[in-house]
């Protein structure tokens, strides 16, 4: 019972940091229609700068807020270049290019930080544990994620719904040319758009980066990932994007833990094990064919 609970919060953790990434870009999909393979790349840039700013400074502030500065300029910059040349183009064309950026920042990081992964220490303050219930110590700075991602949820949620300037990437989500002929500056408001979603990126980077390593490419991996839990919540939709993300997180931590324990009942030990680690890795894409068969569009699919 104890490791179901420790598990349960693995996978929430895992699905809030999910979150973080997802957000970003199933708003970028939403309202402009572009298909961003970069957006792992904004991931990296986050948890590269964090992990550099934490090394020299020996502040995790410090790392986090440089790691939203670094990868929401980078988001900028990479709309205001390329982007925004590619609105009315193709999708091809928008995957071409955005892969092309991927391999621009994979070469870039080499070139800067090496080959070598670089490690993030947890900061002193988060680096015990504290016991949930009798006989459950769970690392603090796990928790620390939990709630950081949840915190961002409920201001992204607050944002859409309560402001003005969510109003307006609403509406321009909907119908560009008349938000713009209401004198609404509507590149300035992409611009922002894009580079909220890389600073969410690169917040879940920095996030990440004590729990993983953090080395070249590793945007990708998460990067599928993330395109799974936007095709289970709905493109386009920020509460689609949290259920997916948490039940995305809560798939694949339970498959890898408990597959195993559950085949050994039927199975010898051995073929339980890695036939348990083959359905654990293919767990979220069963999952996310299953939603699909039910529900075309995703769980909550924008509605426009």
């Amino acid at each position: 019972m104890l490791l179901f609970c420790e598990q349960l919060l693995n996978g929430l953790q895992l699905g809030v940091t999910l979150f973080l990434m997802s957000a970003g870009l199933t708003l970028v999909f939403g309202i402009m229609q572009v298909i961003n393979l970069a957006h792992g790349s904004f991931y990296m840039i986050g948890a590269y700068v964090g992990a550099t700013v934490a090394l020299h400074s020996g502040s995790f502030l410090l790392a986090i807020l440089s790691a939203l500065g670094a990868s929401w300029l980078a988001g900028c910059l990479a709309e205001a270049l390329i982007l925004r040349h590619l609105y009315r183009r193709r999708h091809l064309d928008q995957v071409l290019a955005t892969f092309g950026v991927i391999l621009f920042c994979n070469e870039m990081t080499r070139i800067i930080w090496g080959r070598q992964p670089l490690f993030m220490d947890i900061p002193a303050a988060l680096a015990g544990s504290v016991e949930l219930l009798p006989g459950l110590p769970y690392p603090i700075y796990r928790l620390v994620v939990l709630a950081v991602g949840l915190a961002v949820a409920l201001l992204l949620w607050l944002i859409f719904t309560r402001t003005r300037i969510g109003m307006q990437v609403r509406a321009g989500a909907v119908n560009r040319e008349m938000v713009a002929a209401l004198g609404v500056n509507i590149s300035l408001l992409y611009t922002l758009v894009f580079g909220c979603g890389a600073m969410l990126a690169g917040l879940a980077g920095v996030m990440a980066g004590p729990i993983l390593a953090v080395e070249p490419g590793m945007g990708e991996s998460i990067l599928i990932l993330t395109f799974v839990v936007i095709v289970i919540g709905g493109i386009g939709s920020v509460r689609g994007a949290f259920i997916g993300a948490v039940l995305v997180g809560l798939v694949d931590t339970l498959g890898r833990a408990f597959l195993p324990l559950l085949l050994r009942l039927l199975l010898s030990p051995a073929t339980a094990d890695s036939v348990a680690a083959s359905l654990a890795s293919m767990a979220i894409y069963i999952f996310m064919a299953l939603v699909l068969v039910i529900k075309p569009k995703g769980l909550f699919p924008a509605h426009h």
